[in-house]
């Protein structure tokens, strides 16, 4: 069954033109549009995600695996050339370079033995030993870092495979830390002060107006129960109606999502806009503590999905992102993993013939070596007749 279009739940000044919104009905309709926008905003998020993962399945990740195993053939051509006496020792310098660093790259990428065996071949130290020793020292340098940081000894039983593991140690080191703490410095019995009369009544208001906004919330459930219940209904055809509307009243009631709730009291015209007009300001006001509740928690939901993505995609904290510009991104960066196809592809083509590219070496400089081979993801940058990144 379609689910009908929700209606507006809006407080509107009456037509006389002389009576203006009270600031708690003011407030209402602020709250209100902000919950129907960030609705819609998580809606749209909770669709794209899924249409997001399936075309980095079907589009993104294919084209990667595309762009690596040219790049390997590209490797192998370098390598069936190698020996060849057209290529002198400037040349063969160039293409072990070459050859190497395409080769480190693609190891982690590929499930494939052969650029390991590749860079092991022209590199003068094994790979799983420079792997291992980076990752040593990366690990050291981490270790190093956190302990002065945080004050703690996370010993040499510590393992730094991945981040999740250091970050899993960590903090089980702190949470020794801290235990080991309490225990050693028993925590002295803190001495309440006496709360002021003041400080008292406050409390007294807060628990009181809380129990007021719960109270509100459950008499507009029980209001609409009462019209919708489905046992109540004799005719078949408007029994079936009533029960798909109570699994949407009882979906609501259970999210506490009062904005939905009043919806549905105006959908089955339980209520009309005038009715929430002559409703007093001090009911509004309970309405208006759940409804701010209800937009930090949609606030919050979004924050979530929205932060995932950006840690994902190495953005800033404070950048902006939206489903529409998540989609467009990929779209973007799968139309540069084509273009680098389309490029290594007649690059290699050209290559064929050993003259064009011992041309093409004699114009290549070698780079300069400035930052570790695992922290630099750009060093083919304006070095290859085509784009590796």
């Amino acid at each position: 069954m379609t689910q009908p279009k929700s209606k507006i739940v809006r407080i509107a000044p009456k037509s006389d033109g002389k009576t203006t919104l009270s600031a708690a009905q003011k407030q209402f309709n602020s709250l209100t549009k902000k919950i129907d926008r960030q609705k819609k905003r998580l809606i749209e998020w909770k669709e794209t995600i899924p249409l997001y993962y399936q075309k980095v399945e079907q589009e993104y990740e294919p084209a990667v695996e595309i762009l690596y195993n040219q790049k390997l053939e590209w490797v192998r051509l370098l390598d069936q050339f190698y020996g060849k006496s057209l290529f002198k020792k400037t040349d063969k310098l160039k293409m072990k370079q070459l050859i190497c660093e395409v080769c480190e790259q693609m190891i982690p990428e590929l499930n494939n033995d052969e650029p390991k065996s590749l860079f092991n071949k022209y590199s003068d130290d094994d790979y799983d030993t420079i792997h291992q020793e980076t990752e040593a020292a990366v690990g050291e340098l981490m270790k190093s870092l956190a302990e002065g940081m945080f004050n703690v000894d996370l010993g040499d039983d510590i393992d730094i495979s991945s981040p999740e593991k250091f970050h899993a140690h960590l903090q089980e080191k702190l949470q020794e830390q801290a235990e080991a703490q309490s225990k050693e410095q028993p925590a002295e019995p803190v001495k309440q002060r006496k709360k002021t009369k003041r400080q008292l009544e406050k409390e007294a208001r807060q628990k009181e107006e809380e129990a007021l906004a719960s109270k509100s919330v459950q008499e507009v459930y029980r209001k609409l129960v009462a019209t919708l219940h489905p046992d109540r209904e004799p005719d078949a055809q408007e029994r079936a109606r009533k029960t798909e509307l109570m699994q949407r009243v009882n979906t609501a009631y259970g999210k506490k999502d009062l904005l939905q709730l009043l919806e549905l009291q105006l959908e089955i015209e339980q209520i009309d806009p005038a009715h929430l007009s002559r409703m007093a300001d001090s009911r509004l006001k309970h309405f208006n503590k759940i409804l701010k509740e209800q937009l930090s928690e949609l606030d919050q939901e979004i924050h979530q999905i929205e932060g995932a993505f950006k840690l994902q995609m190495d953005l800033p904290f404070y950048a902006l992102l939206s489903p529409r510009q998540l989609m467009a991104m990929l779209v973007q960066d799968i139309k540069k993993l084509q273009a680098d196809i389309t490029v290594i592809r007649k690059e290699i083509e050209t290559f064929q013939d050993p003259a064009a590219l011992k041309a093409w070496l004699k114009s290549y400089k070698m780079p300069k070596k400035s930052v570790p081979d695992d922290l630099d993801d750009f060093f083919f940058d304006g070095m290859m007749p085509f784009d590796f990144k």
